[in-house]
């Protein structure tokens, strides 16, 4: 049933005010209005001694009945990126979430700042972050330092991959093409923090990531 316009039905999700004009919505209508992630439960305030009511992305739930004008989430986590607060309906966020989330260009890193005395966390964008540890966490970036060593000699390198060639490269200056190469590399990223670098292939790039190339003569 629509409502008239002149009249709408004003619920609540969030603390926020809403007026929809449909009688009957569903539970992933409302996570939509409030920009609401669908996976994250939603409850419809309940007056005691009743239980809130969960409500399923896929019930429809009556706005015109009494006593339906709050809705809720339980579990909401504030968190700051550069003292900008988010919010996430999730636990556990990742790196590249937290990329994304503030906008962060891929020439800055991210970092957890942890409590005085200890040295702060660096966030790879494939590692996941609690939230719901104590207090709110903080997040903060800055310009990308990144230098790697290549047969022991340090360069800068401010691309988040390497290339096959571009290892060579560092190493001896050029590719010959009558000499086979053997990359070999180690503090890298999780899970593959060590392994070989072959042909064609491409690898994510680390502070202190360390490369090992050796060249043979093809016979």
């Amino acid at each position: 049933m629509i409502i008239d316009k002149m009249n709408p039905l004003a619920i609540t999700i969030e603390g926020r005010l809403y007026r929809v004009y449909n009688q009957y919505v569903t539970g992933e209508e409302l996570k939509h209005l409030a920009n609401i992630p669908l996976d994250t439960e939603l409850y419809l305030a309940v007056r005691k001694p009743f239980d809130h009511e969960l409500i399923e992305n896929t019930a429809r739930v009556n706005l015109a009945r009494p006593g339906i004008e709050q809705f809720f989430v339980k579990k909401k986590l504030h968190y700051f990126i550069n003292e900008n607060q988010y919010t996430s309906y999730k636990q556990w966020v990742s790196g590249a979430e937290l990329r994304i989330v503030g906008n962060i260009p891929e020439n800055e890193d991210i970092y957890l700042l942890v409590d005085e005395g200890w040295q702060n966390d660096f966030i790879e964008d494939n590692e996941l972050v609690d939230l719901a540890r104590q207090g709110k966490e903080r997040f903060y970036t800055k310009d990308r330092e990144c230098t790697i060593y290549v047969n022991t000699k340090p360069f800068e390198w401010k691309k988040r991959i390497i290339r096959y060639e571009d290892v060579i490269n560092l190493a001896f200056g050029n590719i010959n093409v009558s000499t086979s190469y053997t990359i070999t590399y180690s503090k890298g990223i999780h899970p593959k923090e060590d392994g070989f670098l072959v042909e064609g292939q491409i690898v994510d790039v680390k502070h202190k990531m360390q490369f090992d190339v050796t060249a043979t003569t093809k016979s």
